[in-house]
This record gives structure tokens, sequence and C-alpha cells, in this order.
């Protein structure tokens, strides 16, 4: 059988159903299969390894992935596409497609249910408008995972993986690396895509660590530290701080906490690494009890 992820396979299974794209769910198809392929190994699947694939499409990418790991379950929330990926998909029995919102969805009841005690990855090609709502909800429920593996806009990618002092690096950076490790597998240029979106996308691979990556007291507190840090990008810490964590009723109390963990509040969120965000998380903690 021809793979799914070549332009003439692509426009074929998209003539026969009469299908659409619909902007408001970000649907973009990606038709190269060297492209599948690094998402699939940057993955690092077995025959005893399981992988839920958020928004399969046609099943360009379910297809690979059907044939590296011992059970998938694909969801889809166009409910369009389902007749389309029984078809596509019908010479894998252990692939399960599910119809529904992954952002309503209980992940760590599916994962109990559907694969028996395997190893489990996420693997997506995640619509660009709700990347971050989906990457942050299979972080903060601390779900059983080896990797997640996405496909998503370039900017995005590089500002997961940043350095600290680096433009990229925001929020998202300390959140999502405080759960994981995060590294670019390839960068995907829009070009690969029925309908090409306006903007390049990479390959991100997030490793989940057993524990994260710095120890807090609260991390409800470690969360609204490092928001209200980055606010507004050109104010210095102090600033960001005062407006957004403390109140200027509490000035002095914050100067001294910042003193008291060794950080100048001259300093702009972006220069923090995450050790200092946790250090000033857990000092303020200890402060309100």
């Amino acid at each position: 059988m021809t793979d799914i992820a070549t332009p003439t396979r692509t426009k074929e299974i998209l003539k026969k159903y009469g299908f659409s794209f619909k902007k408001s769910l970000g649907q973009n198809f990606l038709i190269d299969l060297n492209i599948l392929h690094k998402i699939v190994a940057a993955a690092e699947l077995t025959l005893e390894k399981g992988v839920i694939e958020i928004g399969p499409g046609i099943g360009a990418l379910t297809e690979q992935l059907s044939r590296e790991a011992g059970k998938v379950v694909a969801i889809e929330i166009d409910q369009r596409l389902l007749p389309i990926l029984a078809d596509t998909l019908s010479v894998y029995p252990h692939t399960e497609v599910m119809h529904g919102d992954v952002l309503d969805m209980n992940l760590s009841a599916l994962i109990e249910d559907k694969f028996n005690g395997k190893k489990v990855s996420v693997v997506a090609n995640l619509p660009y408008y709700v990347t971050s709502a989906i990457l942050m909800k299979l972080l903060e429920e601390r779900l059983p995972l080896e990797n997640i593996v996405v496909m998503i806009q370039k900017e995005v990618a590089e500002r997961i993986a940043a350095n600290p002092g680096s433009k990229a690096y925001g929020a998202l950076t300390v959140l999502a690396q405080f759960y994981a490790e995060a590294d670019i597998v390839t960068i995907v240029p829009r070009s690969v895509f029925i309908p090409q979106p306006n903007v390049d996308s990479a390959v991100l691979r997030l490793r989940i660590r057993q524990t994260p990556a710095v120890e807090v007291q609260s991390e409800e507190a470690f969360y609204r530290v490092v928001k209200a840090s980055f606010a507004q990008r050109r104010k210095t810490l102090a600033n960001n701080l005062l407006h957004n964590f403390f109140g200027k009723e509490r000035r002095e109390e914050m100067f001294n906490l910042l003193e008291e963990v060794g950080i100048d509040p001259t300093r702009r969120g972006e220069t923090l690494s995450i050790a200092e965000f946790a250090a000033l998380s857990n000092v303020i903690t200890r402060q309100s009890k």
C-alpha cells in the first residue's frame, strides 16, 4: 500500500471523501515521509510501547506510528475525519481512533484503560492555535509519559527549548523545562503541508523528567512567580513582581525576599534560571505560612 504522506495519495483521499479544510481547526496535512520518519524516530518507539496521537488528520503520521508501536490511540476532534481514518487505518487492528477534544479528556484514565502498563509517548502534529494549552495539559497533569514529540510552530518550539538570557526564553520555557528536557529535532518548511501554513514548523521533543528539574514547595506559587516575572518583558523583575504578584503595599517585603535569595531586582525575568525561580517561589511560600 502506498504511504498516505505523499502529495498524490493525500489528494486522492481528500478528493474521494470530498474533504474541505477548516481554518478554525488549524488543519494542515504533512506530505513529507522523511519528516514523518524523523518524528517517529524521535519518539523512540518499540512494539512494547504505546502512543497517543493528537489530531491524526487522514492518518499520515498514525500510519507510521502503527508500524513501530504496539498500541496507538489517535484522538480526533473533527468528526468528518472518522470515516476517512477508518478506511486509511483499517490494516492496523492495534490502532484505535477516538472522537473528542483532548483538552476535555481524562488522559490519565485513558492511559490506564488502553495501554495495559506499556510505556506511553504522545506524538502529534499540533494545531498552532492550541499548542500551548495542549502541552501544558500534558505536562501539568503529570501523566506517566516517556516522551512528547510534537510538530509545532517553529517560533514556539524555539521558545520552549530556549536558554536563559535569550530573547526566546519566557514563561513557557521555564514551565515546560520544569517537567521535561527539551530539544528541537528538525525544522519543517511550510512547503511540505497541504494547505501550506503561513509559517515554518519544528519538531520538538520533550523527554519527561522522573522528577521536576527543581524542588518547589508549591507548584502554584512557582507558576505564579514565573508568569508574573514575564508579564511585561521590557520591565525589570522588581517592576513585574510588584505589579503582577506582590502589590505596592508589599514593596518592602518583595525587596527583602529578593535580597534573601541573592537576586538583583534590576534583572529581567529572562535572565533567571529555573533554579532561581524555584528559590524565589520557595522563600515566598515559606514567608506566607
